[in-house]
């Protein structure tokens, strides 16, 4: 068994929830195992993208997680980054 944390935010929430899971276990194997899914019912773990400490996954199902990783769940973007830092040039114009 391994020890790992599986953690979600919002603006108005957050959580990291540790747990052991079976060498071998995938990130989104551990999301499934977690319960995360019971307190925040948006988050899909089939089809949300997920990183390690910050580094993005580029294929959560078949990740295997090693002792004390951290699999961190991220959200949709609501608008793409350069348009977002366009806007933001225009405002400060």
């Amino acid at each position: 068994m391994i020890r790992v944390e599986v953690a979600f935010a919002r603006p108005d929430k957050q959580e990291i929830i540790a747990l052991d899971v079976e060498e071998g276990t995938s990130a989104v194997e551990a999301v499934k195992q977690s319960g995360i899914v019971d307190l925040f019912p948006e988050i899909d773990p089939d089809s949300n993208n997920m990183g390690i400490f910050g580094k993005a996954i580029k294929a959560p199902s078949t990740h295997e997680l090693r002792d004390g990783d951290r699999v961190e769940i991220y959200r949709p973007l609501k608008i793409d980054p350069k348009q977002a830092r366009l806007n933001r040039a225009k405002k400060k114009a």
